[in-house]
C-alpha cells in the first residue's frame, strides 16, 4: 500500500496505449489520481488540465470518442496533472501518425520545461532522443549511455 500511495504521488504514466478508462469521461480520467491524491479540487484542476492540452470542449467525450491524438492528450493531462516529481512516458507516440505524434511530444516537453518534472521518455525513435537531456541506450540487455 505504502509504494502504491508513492507512485500516486510522485510518479505520472503515459503509455503508448494510452491506458484511459473506457467507462469515464476526458474529464474523469484526469481527475481520477487527483482525487485519489485526495485534492478536493479535483474537477477544477482535471478542466484546466484538459484545457490546457486543448481539450476543453472535450471534457464529456469517452475515450472511444476521440481520436488517437486526443486520447494521448488526455494521458499526458492525467499524468501531469497530479504535478508528479517524475513523468514515465513508453513510447507515447507510438500509436500516432507522424504529425499527431509530433504535437503530443511538443506538448510533453513544453508542459514538462513548466512543470520541471523528471520526464523518462522510453523510445526507439533515435531523433526523439537525441532531444533529450540525457540519453541511455540497452545494449545486449545491459544500460550503456550514449
Amino acid at each position: 500500500d505504502g509504494r502504491a500511495a508513492l507512485r500516486g504521488a510522485c510518479v505520472g504514466f503515459v503509455f503508448q496505449s494510452f491506458q484511459l478508462l473506457p467507462a469515464l469521461t476526458a474529464l474523469e480520467n484526469v481527475m481520477l489520481p487527483l482525487e485519489l491524491a485526495g485534492r478536493g479540487d479535483a474537477r477544477k484542476e482535471a478542466e484546466l488540465w484538459l484545457g490546457r492540452v486543448g481539450l476543453g470542449a472535450r471534457l464529456g467525450h469517452y475515450p472511444r470518442q476521440l481520436s488517437g491524438g486526443e486520447q494521448q492528450r488526455v494521458a499526458v493531462a492525467r499524468a501531469f496533472a497530479p504535478q508528479p516529481a517524475l513523468v514515465l512516458a513508453d513510447e507515447p507516440t507510438g500509436n500516432l501518425d507522424v504529425a499527431t505524434g509530433d504535437a503530443v511530444i511538443e506538448l510533453m516537453f513544453s508542459l514538462n520545461a513548466e512543470a520541471g518534472t523528471t520526464l523518462v521518455l522510453v523510445t526507439h525513435d533515435n531523433a526523439l532522443a537525441a532531444r533529450c537531456g540525457r540519453t541511455l541506450r540497452l545494449a545486449a540487455g545491459r544500460l550503456v549511455e550514449g
